[in-house]
């Protein structure tokens, strides 16, 4: 019997066998993924030296922990498959986005322990947040569980109402992406500044990763940190009253609003 399965071996699943190993958690011994595409396969295998399988059932009767890392328009059919292996002693964790408690406590048979978990992106370097709710059937013990296997990928926190998944999907899940673009417009800008292509992609992906860190150890918040930048009639004002003036933050705050929204469609279906 392996402590933990992974149903599905894409980048996510990648991330946490790495992060879980990286910790000392758990041995490779302990760990086995199981997936339709052979090549994601072999290169776990290749990669952690785990045990790998394209059978969903082997693997969901071998393990204690099942975390299906699947694509949510494939979870009905992979839940169809390993219903009736499901046993009261088994934690399932899902981390697809859109796809809620009920849909997959309904899945698995209606008595399976489930914890659902928001993780984004920055989970493949370890620089993640995950945000985890617990299921009808979970208990304090399977969230604390589902923490701390997710803490070796970044930070981890708890929420008591799923509700709240649809606006953490917006902000942490989409966010990367917010910011990424806000990083090819610094890049773009530096370049129009005259710049190399070149430099101005190192100075703006070592800023954004700088701003991160003193937001994150600071202790202050991003308006004390921003007021730090800025002197009366200088660069950094010039720059702050052309994106006033062009609603930057509007922009923002809608495209948050809008990923929420679609994220409540998509549970919703």
């Amino acid at each position: 019997m392996k402590k933990i399965g992974f149903v599905g071996a894409g980048n996510m699943a990648g991330a946490l066998i790495r992060g879980l190993l990286r910790a000392g958690h758990h041995d490779a011994e302990d760990i086995w993924a199981s997936d339709p595409v052979d090549v994601q396969l072999r290169r776990l295998k290749r990669m952690h030296k785990i045990e790998v399988t394209r059978d969903n059932r082997q693997l969901v009767r071998g393990s204690q922990t099942i975390i299906l890392a699947v694509k949510p328009q494939n979870m009905a059919a992979v839940l169809d498959e390993i219903r009736s292996e499901v046993t009261p002693r088994k934690l399932f964790i899902s981390i697809a986005a859109g796809f809620p408690l009920r849909r997959l406590e309904a899945g698995l048979g209606g008595q399976a322990r489930v914890v659902r978990v928001m993780p984004n992106t920055p989970a493949l370097v370890g620089r993640g947040i995950s945000v985890a709710v617990a299921g009808a059937k979970a208990t304090p013990a399977d969230l604390k569980h589902a923490l701390k296997l997710f803490k070796a990928v970044g930070e981890a926190v708890a929420i008591t109402g799923e509700d709240l998944l649809d606006a953490v999907t917006a902000l942490s899940g989409s966010g990367p992406a917010f910011v990424y673009l806000f990083a090819e417009c610094l890049i773009e800008g530096g370049v129009r500044g005259g710049l190399p292509q070149n430099l101005a992609a190192q100075l703006a992906h070592a800023t954004l990763g700088g701003a991160a860190a003193m937001l994150s150890e600071s202790g202050l918040s991003s308006r004390e940190l921003r007021e730090m930048v800025v002197s009366p009639g200088g660069t950094t004002q010039a720059g702050l009253t052309t994106l006033d003036s062009l609603h930057f933050r509007d922009a923002v705050i809608a495209a948050v609003e809008a990923a929420t929204r679609r994220a409540r469609e998509l549970a919703a279906a």
